[in-house]
């Protein structure tokens, strides 16, 4: 199987930090937040992947061109403007001919979540699913601002009782190309692709039971690092 690291973003909430450095390239001890990401992803046994880039993306290119990985790493630069998530992951199928992992590389990926991945992966194919996330409760989540993405009944996600959402999105799906095919815009978020696979009820979620750690916000990190007994 193929994945995607989606690494094309401003990361704006973490300035001053991200006016110079790309918010993939911060650091987690001595690891930037997409060298971890890609190590883990190593360690579950991915071969290939494709990393779409847009600010400061030469940044990212020259950090991966003198990092040694063995991840076999296609680079798409999105050129003239920024295609948020959706339109990023659309700019880059033609790569995947079949399902693929996403992975945003701002959570702090750990080997406990190789675990929940197979089991993501497992029910993924099994209920022959066109999209399936990973999720967490927001009371695992350390960053306490979140109101919640979703919610999850027997499997599926919904988003029926929007002022009690439950769920955050860990960052990590199994995407099926085919989810993409009646789209015709070029900039979009995948929030539109969610929304109708949760119409049609054909948005799977998997619930994960690790403590979510997620660099979203300046302070969040500083905190994070605080946590980590990092200087």
């Amino acid at each position: 199987m193929k994945a995607m690291i989606l690494s094309a973003g401003y990361g704006k909430r973490l300035n001053p930090l991200t006016l110079q450095c790309p918010k993939p390239l911060l650091k987690i001890y001595n690891e930037t937040l997409l060298s971890n990401t890609i190590k883990f992803l190593e360690s579950y046994g991915i071969k290939q992947a494709v990393i779409n880039v847009h600010y400061l993306g030469d940044q990212i290119i020259d950090y991966l061109k003198k990092s040694k990985f063995n991840l076999n790493i296609k680079i798409i630069k999105e050129e003239e403007k920024i295609l948020d998530t959706g339109g990023g992951i659309l700019n880059a199928i033609q790569h995947f001919d079949e399902a693929f992992l996403c992975i945003n590389p701002d959570t702090i990926w750990s080997l406990e979540y190789i675990k929940e991945l197979n089991l993501l992966e497992k029910d993924f194919f099994i209920k022959k699913s066109k999209c399936s996330m990973l999720v967490v409760n927001k009371q695992k989540s350390f960053d306490k601002s979140f109101s919640g993405d979703f919610n999850l009944e027997n499997g599926l996600i919904n988003r029926k009782n929007k002022d009690n959402l439950q769920y955050v999105y860990t960052g990590l799906q199994f995407i099926r190309p085919e989810i993409f095919k009646d789209i015709s815009k070029k900039v979009f978020s995948m929030n539109t692709i969610w929304n109708n696979l949760i119409e049609s009820k054909e948005l799977h979620g998997f619930k994960s039971n690790n403590n979510f750690l997620h660099v979203s916000t300046l302070n969040v990190y500083k905190n994070l690092l605080k946590k980590l007994n990092i200087k």
